[in-house]
């Protein structure tokens, strides 16, 4: 536990595949001092495929094994309304809007993105963001959902989640095909993601998520951002997102957010 204890955000993943890999190896070992074919068979099949789906996620984000293990992150600010730009100066303060004043925009646009996160699974809101976009698929409004190869604490948890809501599979779209088509998005709603979309790893060098690549939600022409605050997420690093000229926060638990945006479409 210690071990994995530094290591959060968009890396857990990894370690979760990297921790699968090595149960599988453990029983494969046990299978040669018990001298069970099967057991070495089934060992080490499930180590092999544990280390090859690592190795997959590490590609994914653009990092090694060894610097998601041990570099760790800073802490980032984030806590406040503002922050300090890269040139040292202010940046603007952070937009907050209500689920009333966001509903006007969803109402109008034609093609909206949605991108869940653990934020997502922690408020067990995926029926609920489902029924948000069957709605907004009734008022003629194209939906996509972005999914991201980390998102989550564990390899497809997001895709698991939106299953279970019953959302089809074809409206699950990978993160290059969705980032090759953001500048025609309308509207993203980011539901409980922060790693995953932070601009950081695309834009600043210097920071720990430099290189990883993310859904480039800050492409599309507007942006909403459901969170419980304007603080930083599980990696602990800022994210500029919450600051750009296009993107407004709604803030509280991410259900009852969209629970009032479905009640808004409802009553329309």
């Amino acid at each position: 536990p210690l071990f994995v204890l530094p290591i959060g955000g968009a890396d857990m993943p990894v370690v979760i595949s990297l921790l699968n890999s090595y149960s599988g190896l453990a029983a494969a070992l046990a299978g040669f001092a018990l001298r069970e074919p099967l057991l070495i068979v089934t060992g080490a099949l499930v180590g092999a495929s544990g280390l090859i789906l690592t190795r997959i996620m590490c590609l994914a984000m653009n990092r090694s094994l060894g610097h998601v293990l041990f570099s760790g992150f800073g802490s980032g600010g984030g806590g406040g309304s503002a922050a300090t730009g890269a040139d040292g100066g202010e940046r603007r303060e952070a937009v907050v809007r209500t689920p009333g004043e966001a509903f006007h925009a969803l109402e109008a646009a034609s093609r909206v993105v949605i991108v869940p996160g653990y934020g997502m699974a922690v408020a067990q809101a995926q029926h609920v963001v489902h029924d948000l976009a069957r709605l907004m698929q009734a008022n003629g409004t194209q939906v996509d959902f972005a999914i991201h190869p980390v998102a989550g604490r564990m390899p497809g948890h997001m895709s698991v989640l939106l299953a279970e809501a019953d959302v089809p599979y074809e409206q699950l779209v990978e993160m290059d095909e969705i980032n090759a088509r953001m500048d025609e998005v309308d509207a993203a709603i980011v539901i409980g993601a922060n790693d995953t979309v932070n601009p950081a790893a695309r834009d600043d060098p210097s920071s720990p998520l430099a290189g990883m690549p993310i859904i480039e939600v800050d492409r599309a022409r507007s942006v909403f951002i459901l969170k419980r605050s304007l603080g930083s997420g599980y990696a602990g690093v800022e994210n500029p997102l919450f600051f750009a000229p296009n993107a407004a926060m709604i803030l509280g638990d991410a259900k009852k957010t969209v629970e009032a945006l479905v009640a808004e479409f409802k009553e329309d």
